[in-house]
């Protein structure tokens, strides 16, 4: 049986895991049926990185962005520079931008700056914001809603782990959901519930590979061949089969990501 047609909207190609074996990651992902995946910046002085590997895969595209891990290594990086970057053809999204609480990697005050500069490279350039939100609910929520009253941007809520309120002012904001092998998980009830409430529209699915390998792979490298599994997941918890959910994954990721190319057959 053919497997539905799935995009990995989220994942980290260039990350050491993979090194040894990336070709072999991507002919696994397209086997199993996830036929484009999106490569996340975590470092605007990577670019050269990320273009590299889109450039050699013709079914992997990128983002370029700081995650707000690395917000202190990266404070002299300009909004005219994001968007030169932005401007290459396979560059699809901004980010990874936002707020991680959980290990302050990097002070909050600055994380909060890259991350309303992101915005703004969002806003200008049209392209979609995919966004770290971690342990920081409520400064997440005051941020966006002070940002979006200065001029709509498109963005995602990727890996989805936080709590209802900030999924709900998400949705309210126009924001799309992305949920990771979390939403696999034994103990993760309350984000099955959350998954449950977002609108159809507004769903996306994801690895975040290396990391959260979806069950029933828990404990190994993720990779995007493993995608399915959380879409898997995500269609029980809509009370429908992946056969059905996985087209309504697929026009929600051609929505949001309307720089990313469609397949021949979409196309028509």
């Amino acid at each position: 049986m053919t497997p539905p047609r799935i995009t990995d909207t989220h994942c980290h190609l260039d990350f050491p895991d993979f090194a040894s074996d990336l070709p072999g990651v991507v002919a696994r992902a397209r086997a199993a049926g996830v036929h484009r995946m999106v490569t996340i910046s975590t470092r605007v002085k990577k670019a050269v990185f990320y273009q590299g590997l889109a450039e050699r895969f013709e079914n992997v595209w990128f983002s370029i962005g700081t995650h707000p891990h690395n917000a202190a290594e990266e404070p002299d990086v300009t909004l005219d520079e994001i968007i030169r970057l932005s401007q290459h053809p396979k560059c699809v999204a901004i980010g990874e931008a936002g707020l991680d609480y959980h290990y302050d990697k990097s002070p909050r005050d600055r994380q909060a700056a890259s991350f309303r500069l992101q915005i703004a490279a969002a806003r200008i350039t049209g392209l979609p914001l995919v966004i770290h939100a971690r342990a920081a609910d409520d400064d997440m929520i005051a941020i966006l809603e002070d940002e979006m009253g200065k001029g709509a941007f498109a963005a995602i809520l990727h890996c989805f782990s936080s709590g209802v309120e900030l999924a709900r002012v998400g949705v309210k904001l126009g924001l799309h959901v992305s949920f990771s092998g979390i939403l696999t998980f034994r103990n993760s009830t309350e984000i099955r519930k959350i998954a449950a409430e977002i609108p159809l529209d507004r769903l996306l699915v994801e690895t975040d590979a290396p990391y959260l390998a979806p069950a029933p792979h828990r404990g190994k490298t993720n990779e995007p061949a493993f995608t399915a599994h959380t879409a898997a997941v995500l269609a029980e918890v809509k009370g429908m089969s992946l056969d059905a959910l996985a087209p309504v994954l697929e026009a929600n990721t051609n929505r949001i990501f309307d720089k990313l190319p469609r397949a021949a057959q979409e196309a028509a």
